[in-house]
């Protein structure tokens, strides 16, 4: 069965905290469990609800989901299983045909990640101590123009 995209609807929620959590678990190995719980308690009391989310299923199972902020990616998470399979990329392109310039923030502590996103064609173009909370979790500030 082919990949699906589609935008994701209130009943959503449980299943994309469940896949954030168990993605940030195999990912952000920097965070400790009581950053974890801190995390998803905002992402379920406020972030879910402020960005347009798109979801990728997989014979109709949820492989990742990404959330926009306009041409801002703020949250981009692929299930820890399911990492490696090209469905980031994907969800990637998808902004891509909709934006020229695409910008977000990655965890400086999350090699893997920037090595992604800058496979994807973005460059960094800052860097902050802290995150968008005030947290110490130095973000690199990346950037892609469409040539």
């Amino acid at each position: 069965m082919q990949n699906k995209l589609r935008k994701a609807v209130p009943s959503d929620k449980p299943m994309l905290l469940a896949l954030w959590q168990r993605s940030v678990q195999a990912t952000h190995h920097f965070l400790t469990k009581q950053d974890i719980e801190k995390l998803h308690q905002s992402l379920s009391d406020e972030w879910l609800d402020q960005v347009e989310l798109w979801l990728l299923t997989n014979n109709n199972q949820i492989v990742g989901f990404i959330g926009l902020d306009d041409n801002h990616v703020e949250m981009l998470f692929i299930d820890d299983k399911q990492q490696g399979n090209g469905y980031g990329q994907q969800l990637i392109n998808f902004v891509k045909q909709k934006y020229q310039q695409i910008y977000l923030d990655v965890n400086e502590q999350n090699p893997n990640a920037l090595a992604f996103y800058q496979k994807q064609g973005f460059k960094i173009t800052g860097r902050s101590d802290v995150d968008g909370q005030g947290n110490h979790f130095p973000l690199l500030h990346l950037a892609y123009q469409a040539t």
